[in-house]
C-alpha cells in the first residue's frame, strides 16, 4: 500500500484520468452518450469494445457501518478508531468489498445494465479506502462473446489520483433475442 509508482499504476492513473476526462464532455462511445449515473441496460447486440461507464460515491462512516451488518465483518479496522490508529493504515479502513460493491452499481445498473448476471471478478485491492474519501469506479469492455453472451470487462477503482482497486470480471450480458 505504498506511495510507489509503478507503471502499472502510472498507465491505470491515466487511463482514468482520460475517462474522466470524456465522462465529463458526456462524449459519446459506439453511438451511445455516456452518463455517469442514469440507470441503463445495453444489450450485447449494442455493445462495442472500449465502452465505459463509471459511478461516483463517497465513503461514509454510515457505509461502512451497514456494510459491516450485512457482510456480518466487524473486523476493528474497519470500525474502531483506536484499534485502527494502531494498524498499518493508521486510522479506520473500508471494507474491500464496499469498495469492489461500486464496481458492481455499474455492471448491474449501467453497462451492461438490468439483466447482467455475474460469471467471475478478480481483484486487486492497490491502496486503501477511507471514510469521507469520494470513491469513483469504470467499468470498460474489453472483450465480447456474442455466442456466449460473454462480455469481459476491465475495472478500476479511483480516490483522486490514486489507484485503489483493479480488476476484471465476466459478465453474462442481457440479449433482446433470450431477455
Amino acid at each position: 500500500f505504498g506511495n510507489k509508482v509503478t507503471p502499472s499504476a502510472h498507465i491505470a492513473h491515466s487511463y482514468c484520468a482520460a475517462l474522466r476526462q470524456r465522462l465529463t464532455y458526456h462524449r459519446t462511445m459506439g453511438g451511445i452518450m455516456l452518463d455517469n449515473n442514469a440507470p441503463s441496460t445495453i444489450f450485447i447486440e449494442d455493445m462495442e469494445i472500449g465502452m465505459v461507464r463509471s459511478r461516483v460515491k463517497t465513503i461514509t462512516d454510515r457505509d461502512i457501518t451497514l456494510f459491516a451488518e450485512v457482510s456480518t465483518d466487524h473486523n476493528p479496522v474497519h470500525l474502531n478508531d483506536d484499534y485502527a490508529r494502531d494498524t498499518m493504515f493508521q486510522g479506520r479502513i473500508a471494507h474491500g468489498m464496499l469498495t469492489a460493491s461500486l464496481i458492481s452499481a455499474v455492471v448491474g445498473e449501467q453497462l451492461p445494465g438490468h439483466g447482467t448476471v455475474y460469471l467471475s471478478q478478480n481483484l486487486r485491492f492497490m491502496a486503501p479506502v477511507r471514510p469521507g474519501d469520494l470513491l469513483e469506479a469504470f467499468v470498460k469492455v474489453s472483450a465480447i462473446d456474442h455466442a456466449k453472451r460473454r462480455v469481459t470487462l476491465e475495472t478500476h477503482c479511483m480516490v483522486g489520483n490514486t489507484l485503489v482497486l483493479k480488476g476484471d470480471a465476466l459478465v453474462l450480458a442481457p440479449s433482446r433475442k433470450f431477455d
